[in-house]
C-alpha cells in the first residue's frame, strides 16, 4: 500500500507542475496561510491574510480553505470556553468560498462532520469513501489526510465543481489522534483519575498545516 501511494503521489507532483506551467491552468488560492505551503507556487493567485477572499471575483478555479473554527466539532468553543460561541460565524467565509467553487469550478475542503454542509444543503459524504452528489452544482467526498503525508488520520471532506472526479485513497489511514476526544474538563479530569494517560497530541499548527502532497492533491484536481 505505501508502495502505491507513494507511486500516486509522484505521478500527482508531475501533473500538477505540469499544469500549473500554462498560463492557462491558473489557479487562486483561497483562505491560505501567510508564507503557507502555497507561497512561491507558480500558476498560483494567492488570497492569503493580506488579501480579503471573500471579494475574490475571478476568473480562475479555486483551491479554497475557509476558516473552519465554527463548524467543526468545538464551534462552541469546546468545553473550557468562557464565551460560547455561535455556530457558522465566519463572516461569511464558508458562503464565499461555497460560491467561488460554484461559480469559478474547483474544490473547497473542510473537516470531516463540517457543519457548513447541513447548513447549506450539502448531503454528507460516507466515511468509507468514493464520491457523491452533494448538490445540483457538484460533487463530494471523504478522504484522510493521513494518506498525503499528514501525522494525524485528519478525516477531510471536499466539495468539488466543474473539475474531473480523481480516484483518490480511501478508508482510514494511520496517524496519531488529533486530540483526546473528552467532552469537558470534568470527563478529562475523571479520565486522569481513572489511570487514564494522555495520548499525543498534536501542536495547533500541525493540525491546521496542509501536507505537501495534500496540497498537490487539491491542486491538480482543480487543474483539470
Amino acid at each position: 500500500m505505501q508502495h502505491s501511494v507513494t507511486l500516486t503521489y509522484l505521478t500527482l507532483r508531475l501533473d500538477t507542475a505540469t499544469n500549473l506551467s500554462h498560463t492557462s491552468h491558473m489557479i487562486a488560492t483561497l483562505y491560505v496561510e501567510l508564507n503557507g505551503v502555497y507561497s512561491m507556487l507558480p500558476g498560483i493567485d494567492l488570497w492569503d491574510i493580506t488579501r480579503d477572499a471573500r471579494l475574490y471575483n475571478g476568473p480562475y478555479k479555486v483551491v479554497a480553505h475557509p476558516p473552519c473554527e465554527r463548524w467543526g466539532r468545538y464551534w462552541s468553543g469546546g468545553p473550557s470556553a468562557k464565551v460560547r460561541r455561535i455556530l457558522g460565524d465566519d463572516n461569511g467565509c464558508f458562503d464565499r468560498a461555497l460560491n467561488s467553487v460554484r461559480t469559478y469550478g474547483g474544490v473547497l475542503e473542510h473537516p470531516e462532520g463540517s457543519r457548513a454542509w447541513k447548513t447549506y444543503g450539502l448531503v454528507k459524504p460516507p466515511k468509507s469513501g468514493g464520491w457523491i452528489k452533494a448538490d445540483e452544482y457538484g460533487y463530494t467526498c471523504c478522504v484522510e489526510q493521513g494518506h498525503y503525508g499528514h501525522r494525524a488520520r485528519k478525516a477531510t471532506w471536499l466539495y468539488v465543481v466543474g473539475c474531473e472526479l480523481p480516484e483518490l485513497v480511501w478508508g482510514p489511514s494511520t496517524g496519531v489522534r488529533m486530540d483526546e476526544g473528552f467532552r469537558s474538563n470534568e470527563e478529562r479530569r475523571l479520565a486522569r483519575l481513572n489511570g487514564v494517560v494522555p495520548v499525543e497530541r498534536l501542536s495547533k499548527k500541525e493540525r491546521l498545516a496542509t501536507p505537501i502532497p495534500f496540497r498537490d492533491l487539491l491542486l491538480s484536481i482543480a487543474a483539470k
